[in-house]
């Protein structure tokens, strides 16, 4: 049955028209436990493992670049790489702009982290990253927002006073609880529609390709298994 599920994947990673053999594959490199830079200098992490197993199965070279999350999409579109695979959340606003694979991890619940327990979030002043899910939330919700170009940059506002909270992936934010006395609050927002790749609108075959390795991650359970290695979300 294994065989069959990537046999069948296998068919439809091969369907597109004239791609490369290899993909530049757009990440961050800040957002551990996603993606991240390891003492050797590379691109580590869930996606970085995620990554390069989708490639293998579409028998692709994949090709690491990092860039500031800021412009992640602007430089996709502009060609400087060939998919964003940097714990991206599908929204109706991207997609506007880019296309998305099928999401390859359910929506990670959003929290805050704060240096007290005692942080009301309705009006306190919360720090996000710039062009975030979270950020927008904020702003929606009427709490004032202060935005910033990293994560760890909202983190150290909060640590110095300049943000009471910080609202980002659970994930990201259960790596820095319970230092420096920061503590998560019991708060949680469900937000975003699950985590893709990105891809270039006029990029159909890769999209299709990628959705097809990806289908077989989650037919083989393979995807569930590293979803659960790396504490990103929840399984599916």
């Amino acid at each position: 049955m294994k065989k069959l599920i990537l046999s069948t994947a296998a068919l439809a990673l091969t369907a597109g028209v004239a791609m490369a053999d290899t993909v530049r594959m757009g990440t961050e490199g800040a957002y551990a436990p996603w993606n991240f830079i390891n003492d050797a200098g590379e691109v580590d992490g869930f996606e970085r493992e995620l990554g390069d197993e989708l490639c293998k199965r579409a028998e692709l070279t994949c090709e690491w670049v990092t860039n500031e999350w800021d412009s992640i999409i602007p430089n996709l579109v502009s060609g400087n790489y060939d998919t964003i695979i940097a714990g991206m959340s599908i929204t109706d606003e991207r997609d506007e702009v880019i296309d998305f694979t099928q999401p390859y991890t359910p929506p990670d619940p959003s929290a805050y982290a704060a240096m007290s327990m005692d942080v009301n979030v309705e009006g306190a002043v919360i720090a996000a990253q710039t062009s975030t899910i979270q950020a927008a939330f904020v702003a929606e919700m009427g709490a004032t927002l202060v935005e910033f170009a990293t994560p760890e940059e909202t983190v150290a506002a909060v640590r110095s006073g300049e943000a009471d909270a910080v609202l980002a992936d659970k994930s990201f934010l259960d790596t820095v609880v319970g230092t420096d006395g920061l503590v998560m609050l019991e708060r949680m927002e469900q937000i975003g529609g699950g985590v893709g790749m990105g891809v270039r609108e006029s990029d159909g075959d890769l999209k299709a390709t990628f959705d097809a390795a990806i289908q077989s991650m989650k037919d083989d359970g393979s995807l569930n298994e590293l979803i659960t290695k790396w504490e990103v979300a929840s399984t599916f």
